[in-house]
């Protein structure tokens, strides 16, 4: 199992990543993005793959776009679609991998928001995501996803520290109204381009002590990019776009986040 794939995770996702993000936050501008995208490439239809919580399913419903959305996670289908509800609409929110997933329609728009492609941890799964996403969507339809850029020097990081090398990250108040600390500890294995790792939640009482603490597991790869161009090339897809951020700034130089925007051939 993922982080993603346990209810505890997936019931305080939203309010955990609130304080995460509150000062830094490397998606800055994410939901704008995939409005704009969506609004320039939708019109037959959206599909929102790795939808979470659905921060971006329901940004994009407020502003009068509604789309289908996807996760592996049951847990956080259920929870998007609680969401939807609440907000008053009915959306069609239903757990699959991106994989394999089939829906009753194709789309001229698909998005992967934030890390969801990342989470696909060899050469093999992509390719099959990408020529899946491919059959969903019509002809020219297109795909946004990011990758990180690799870095050399966090990889050597990480190269260096095991899975059991907690750092503290934030405190948060979850679902229940008790205070939280949020660990984890990332290492890297070159040889696969996987980072794995460890969050760990420790739940506190009144005092501050810990009465209970729980460990789950997160795995993303790091695609280089002329990896992830030949692999595009390979699954029938040409780059409209490629960016450096949810603001649009150019990809010529290193950068943390890489926004790809490409058109089924």
């Amino acid at each position: 199992m993922d982080l993603h794939d346990y209810d505890d995770v997936a019931e305080n996702y939203d309010l955990y990543l609130a304080e995460m993000y509150k000062d830094v936050d490397n998606h800055r501008g994410f939901k704008e993005f995939y409005l704009d995208f969506a609004r320039e490439y939708g019109e037959q239809g959206v599909i929102d793959i790795a939808c979470g919580t659905g921060a971006v399913l329901l940004h994009l419903a407020e502003n009068g776009i509604i789309a289908d959305g996807t996760d592996l996670s049951e847990a956080m289908c259920r929870i998007a679609a609680e969401k939807a509800r609440a907000k008053g609409f009915n959306l069609n929110i239903f757990p699959a991998n991106m994989t394999d997933f089939r829906s009753d329609k194709k789309y001229s728009c698909a998005i992967i928001a934030r890390s969801g492609f990342m989470h696909l941890l060899t050469p093999e799964l992509q390719r099959a995501a990408l020529l899946n996403i491919r059959e969903n969507l019509v002809d020219g339809g297109m795909l946004t996803f990011n990758t990180f850029d690799p870095n050399p020097h966090f990889q050597a990081q990480q190269m260096n520290t095991k899975e059991t090398d907690y750092s503290l990250r934030i405190e948060y108040t979850n679902k229940h109204g008790q205070r939280e600390r949020l660990y984890n500890a990332i290492s890297y294995d070159p040889h696969t381009q996987i980072m794995s790792g460890n969050w760990k939640f420790e739940t506190l009482d009144d005092s501050g002590a810990v009465i209970e603490d729980r460990v789950r597991p997160l795995k993303m790869r790091e695609t280089y990019r002329q990896e992830m161009k030949y692999l595009l090339e390979l699954t029938g897809y040409e780059i409209v776009h490629l960016y450096g951020g949810y603001h649009k700034e150019s990809a010529d130089q290193p950068t943390k986040n890489l926004i790809w925007c490409v058109r089924r051939r």
